[in-house]
């Protein structure tokens, strides 16, 4: 009976963590089904997104810490689109008054509610790291996955030796978490794996309801390729180094400080 109702617990704080990829969602679905007038979609999608924004910083929901961390993943995410639209990797097909080199801004948020849901959980949970890497290693590998999603058009893509690497560097790093009182703890790997997987998963829901579009999905949607899982995992990696370091660095704490845990 416990373990249910942790696991309850569980599932509660990470909807609560999840609110601003769920507006986002939500509002592709709703777009989709009842078009708004007067304005693009893509347009109305950004309004909706700059509100939410908005308002979870004016409620509390975020800091301005956190604030200041969604926005560089803002511009993280709108570079990365950029450069893919220009390079056909995917497209965003319909019209919009905010949109620079067939990229409407919108899109930005989509990679903004990532941190959004990693600043949350880390307050919620009370996230704590065992064994956290050296900082310059840490920075090298997130840099290099970053550059990797651009590099790949031109070069070798190097994403399967990112994810060895990043198994050797943190094959002894484990992340804990708060749950009613107690603490748990798992792999950090695992947790890459898990996060990257739901966000395929998101992904999917995303392109279904015209979020963007793959060449594949031009005559009808089809499923994400599963190969794209890979690249959302070392996306989250990049979020997740981010957010850790920037936390060690606001704190000023040394991030593998242990604490009395359980395994979930």
């Amino acid at each position: 009976m416990r373990a249910l109702k942790q696991l309850v617990r569980f599932g509660y704080e990470q909807a609560l963590s999840c609110l601003f990829p769920v507006v986002i969602f939500s509002s592709l679905a709703f777009t989709q089904i009842m078009p708004l007038p007067f304005l693009p979609r893509y347009d109305w999608l950004l309004i909706i997104c700059l509100l939410m924004q908005w308002w979870m910083v004016h409620s509390g929901l975020e800091t301005r810490d956190e604030l200041k961390v969604i926005t560089l993943f803002h511009l993280i995410g709108l570079a990365l689109e950029l450069f893919k639209v220009h390079m056909g990797s995917w497209s965003y097909p319909e019209e919009g008054i905010f949109k620079v080199f067939g990229v409407p801004l919108y899109s930005g948020f989509m990679y903004a509610s990532v941190a959004s849901y990693l600043c949350q959980a880390w307050r919620r949970f009370k996230i704590g790291l065992i064994k956290w890497p050296p900082f310059s290693v840490v920075v090298s590998l997130a840099a290099a996955i970053y550059l990797n999603f651009f590099t790949h058009h031109y070069w070798i893509d190097v994403r399967l030796w990112l994810s060895g690497l990043v198994i050797i560097v943190f094959w002894q790093s484990w992340v804990t978490y708060e749950v009613g009182g107690t603490r748990y703890r798992m792999p950090l790997a695992l947790s890459f794996v898990l996060i990257g997987f739901f966000i395929w998963i998101a992904e999917n829901i995303a392109t279904f309801f015209g979020a963007w579009e793959y060449p594949n999905q031009t005559d009808g949607w089809s499923l994400v390729h599963l190969g794209k899982v890979s690249s959302w995992l070392l996306l989250v990696i990049v979020s997740f180094l981010i957010v850790a370091t920037l936390k060690q660095v606001k704190e000023k704490t040394p991030l593998g400080k242990r604490t009395d845990f359980n395994f979930f």
